[in-house]
């Protein structure tokens, strides 16, 4: 029994000099040294970092009780930040900024209200920025619809041609609530969208027919549309259409023409009114002035929708 005692004893006093070993080794490193090692310990959990170029930055107190913070940057450019003990026992890797939780539910309530008349400040002036914006466009829907869309589209875009399907059924399902207006926003990595645009927008000057006739094919077959045939398949759209094609094919390829050129400029216009509103990426929608990003379902328009039926924004458009 006394040899057993003797032994705990033995393994005890090892396991302490062990840690005091440990933490005098540590006190003695300098912050090189330190950053050196977790970046050691770092690729020994993410094997994948020796393959990579990684840098640490400084580490400094984080003001968060006894974690220190820094950041490591993986070839150059990506960023990640980490907490980490002053013992290195502990790093957590951290995703984002802090969140302040500390509100209490009166708050959060206050806070709430706050940003909901803040947004609706905001989305009566982008009503008021598109009314003046969408007056004698080709729209879809009842004119006197309690609810506009507006949309920021690029024809040349998949995710558009996916919203294109969206807005046909929002317009089925409330064909007395919605008025649908269509805005150009051709990117510049899209090769053939700015002339489809152009092409459209020279439909609509002379019929709104035309210009919905473009819009819906050009969604409808875009993977058969390419720079070198879009004027082509234009013509092509338009062959059943009763407006003049020799002022539509001015307006639409003549790049010296004058109606080519204000063509163009009433493109670029939309673009930037686009830009100025907000608009990242296409497709972007403006529902009675509310901002919705990218290729949603019917079902995240619909509470937008309801809400603005019973508000009878629609007097601003």
């Amino acid at each position: 029994m006394k040899k057993r005692i003797r032994l705990i004893f033995a393994l005890v006093a090892c396991l302490l000099i062990g840690g005091l070993v440990n933490s005098s080794v540590m006190a003695m490193e300098g912050p090189a040294d330190r950053k050196e090692r977790i970046l050691a310990n770092l690729k020994l959990t993410f094997p994948q970092l020796e393959q990579m170029v990684v840098t640490m930055g400084d580490i400094e107190p984080s003001g968060y009780g006894s974690l220190d913070e820094g950041m490591f940057i993986i070839g150059g450019r990506q960023k990640q930040r980490f907490l980490v003990s002053r013992d290195d026992k502990k790093l957590f890797l951290v995703s984002g900024e802090p969140i302040d939780v500390s509100l209490s539910k009166d708050e959060v309530a206050a806070e709430i209200t706050k940003r909901t008349a803040t947004a609706a400040q905001k989305a009566a002036a982008i009503r008021e920025e598109l009314a003046s914006n969408i007056s004698n466009q080709p729209y879809r829907g009842a004119s006197d619809a309690p609810v506009t869309i507006v949309e920021f589209s690029d024809f040349q875009c998949p995710y558009c041609s996916e919203g294109f399907k969206t807005v046909e059924q929002i317009i089925e399902k409330y064909p007395n609530d919605v008025k649908f207006v269509f805005k150009h926003f051709p990117l510049s990595s899209h090769p053939w969208a700015k002339k489809a645009a152009i092409a459209a927008y020279c439909g609509a000057l002379q019929k709104d027919e035309a210009f919905w006739t473009l819009h819906d094919n050009y969604f409808n077959h875009q993977k058969e549309i390419n720079p070198g045939n879009v004027i082509a398949k234009s013509k092509e759209y338009l062959s059943g259409s009763d407006i003049d094609m020799a002022a539509w094919s001015t307006c639409a390829e003549d790049i010296n023409s004058d109606k080519y050129k204000n063509a163009s400029t009433a493109v670029d216009a939309d673009l930037a009114l686009g830009k100025k509103l907000g608009v990242s990426g296409t497709p972007g929608f403006f529902v009675n002035g509310l901002y919705l990003n990218g290729a949603l379902p019917i079902a995240a328009f619909e509470p937008l929708i309801n809400a603005a039926k019973t508000k009878n924004e629609s007097a601003k458009f």
